[in-house]
């Protein structure tokens, strides 16, 4: 456990640098940096350096920053980079570069994981469960997938947060199918992601480690007053407090599930882990059918790490507060075995 105080560079976008206090805020603008004020105000507290660096579309001054500065650890909670999605894996590509230490995700297990398709890819060859699905590439004529049964469930290939998801993303005949299709490539600029529609019980497994692997309790998704019909993570769900007090949507420890399916479940989220190359810490997305069969939706690296969020209560569920998950993530950092280590 890292005891000494270090010097941590918190990297964030740069309208999310968050203010020394939260007093004259509205809970609304909180949450537009809760995760970054979190993160740097508790880091001060437990006596180490913070330094918060609003990153916008280049690296000048990130690097002028770790040559003068001289930071011991750079505390990554950037999402994106230069406006899109997946270009946040060349910042830490880049940390690599500098021989800086990083926490979270090194940079080929967040471009598999963000890579949906590559994902299942992945996950089929070592036979773990995933929805049957098809790629539906922007500017290329539309094709339905004839093999897939309605109803599909249809996203973004790349984004994550929710971003494109909502109640339509559920499809049960080809005319609303192609419809969601093209809305995802207009509204996302992405490729679409079709996959089969898997009902159940939805389930989130936080994992950290690089090696050696901790999984968290297993946790559970409340649909709260929403019908079956209606039992997907749209954004709505995940983000609007209001509409998530308006239906009683929460999420907390998974309860009554069958016997023994606890530790099977982190076994095969450790095995999901390894085998997308993550490493830091992630959450684990899973859907549990009615007939006890789990699929893997996806793999998230680098998950919300704000206190009130799943990966933060799952934690104190078992008795690690949110100032040891900190400093966990950050012994991970310090002793992840990056290739610049061994010259």
């Amino acid at each position: 456990m890292t005891k000494k105080p270090l010097r941590v560079l918190v990297l964030v976008h740069e309208t999310l640098v968050p203010p020394e206090s939260t007093d004259g805020y509205s809970p609304q603008e909180i949450d537009e940096w809760r995760t970054e004020y979190d993160v740097t105000s508790s880091l001060k507290a437990i006596g180490h350096e913070v330094k918060a660096l609003g990153m916008g579309d280049n690296l000048a001054e990130l690097r002028s920053t770790i040559m003068e500065w001289k930071p011991d650890i750079a505390f990554n909670l950037l999402e994106e980079f230069q406006g899109i999605v997946t270009y946040d894996q060349y910042v830490v590509a880049f940390l690599e570069l500098m021989r800086l230490p990083y926490t979270g995700c090194n940079p080929r297990g967040m471009m598999i994981s963000r890579d949906k398709v590559l994902s299942k890819q992945i996950l089929a060859y070592h036979r773990i469960p995933t929805a049957r699905y098809a790629l539906l590439p922007r500017k290329r004529r539309y094709v339905e997938p004839r093999k897939l049964k309605f109803p599909l469930f249809v996203k973004s290939a790349t984004e994550d947060a929710s971003l494109g998801i909502s109640q339509a993303s559920i499809v049960y005949d080809s005319q609303k199918l192609r419809e969601r299709v093209v809305f995802i490539h207009e509204q996302t600029n992405s490729d679409a992601l079709v996959e089969e529609y898997i009902e159940g019980r939805e389930l989130y497994i936080g994992v950290m480690g690089n090696g050696r692997l901790t999984t968290l309790p297993v946790w559970e998704l409340n649909f709260g007053t929403l019908p079956d019909v209606m039992s997907i993570a749209t954004r709505k769900v995940k983000w609007d407090r209001k509409y998530q007090m308006r239906h009683g949507i929460d999420t907390g420890p998974a309860q009554d599930l069958p016997p023994g399916l606890s530790p099977r479940l982190a076994t095969l989220v450790r095995r999901i882990y390894r085998a997308l190359s993550l490493s830091g810490y992630a959450r684990i997305d899973l859907r549990l059918k009615p007939d006890g069969g789990v699929y893997v939706l996806e793999a998230n690296a680098n998950p919300n790490l704000a206190q009130i969020e799943d990966f933060a209560t799952s934690a104190l569920a078992c008795g690690m507060g949110y100032d040891t998950v900190l400093q966990r993530i950050m012994q991970y950092g310090q002793n992840y075995d990056a290739a610049w280590r061994g010259t």
